[in-house]
């Protein structure tokens, strides 16, 4: 069980492949799109905590790839058919066990080859939100979560980058000013009844 459900799961899982404007040109499977390091559609969630802090996640050991390493709140793709924002909704409940009010923030674009023989090449909607109840991560995705100060996770990924994944040291090397903003805004918001 050490391929575990993440691999058997990701084979079927079909995504939208993008060009360089974002526009859908077709689907294919998560683990060829990936083996070929093929441009798709991608999100990013950063949740705010009250006191303002950015909830990161530290991936399942077992992850097809970044296996360990400590991430944004919650990532993923949308499905064929599915709105990007919806997709974010389920896949922070899924690995999560949460559900917040997701307000869109900016877009990126990154390449990257990773572990495993995995390429990332991405064109990502980066979403901010409020955590709001208690975080009950699955563990088959999740192996950790805690919360830390934009400042503090700067300093961590300069002292230990190997330590963080390929796409939270992009976000914070090239948006660290709208995450900062965004991060704020979403710490301000208070939960409506």
């Amino acid at each position: 069980m050490s391929s575990g459900p993440n691999r058997s799961h990701m084979a079927d899982e079909k995504l939208i492949l993008v060009d360089e404007r974002n526009h859908a040109v077709g689907t294919d499977g998560k683990d060829l799109i990936h083996r070929k390091g093929l441009l798709h559609r991608a999100f990013s969630i950063f949740l705010a905590d009250a006191q303002g802090q950015i909830v990161l996640q530290q991936r399942n050991r077992q992850k097809y790839h970044s296996g360990g390493l400590w991430a944004n709140t919650c990532c993923g793709h949308p499905r064929p058919g599915e709105r990007t924002v919806s997709a974010a909704r389920r896949r922070l409940h899924e690995e999560l066990g949460v559900t917040a009010t997701l307000s869109f923030g900016f877009f990126s674009r990154y390449r990257a080859d990773l572990d495993h023989g995995m390429r990332e090449n991405e064109y990502v909607y980066v979403f901010f939100g409020r955590l709001s109840g208690e975080a009950r991560p699955d563990p088959a995705e999740v192996a950790a979560v805690q919360s830390l100060p934009l400042d503090e996770i700067k300093r961590r990924i300069g002292k230990d980058p190997q330590a963080f994944t390929y796409w939270l040291r992009h976000y914070f090397d090239n948006h660290l000013a709208d995450i900062a903003r965004h991060v704020d805004k979403a710490a301000r918001v208070r939960k409506k009844r």
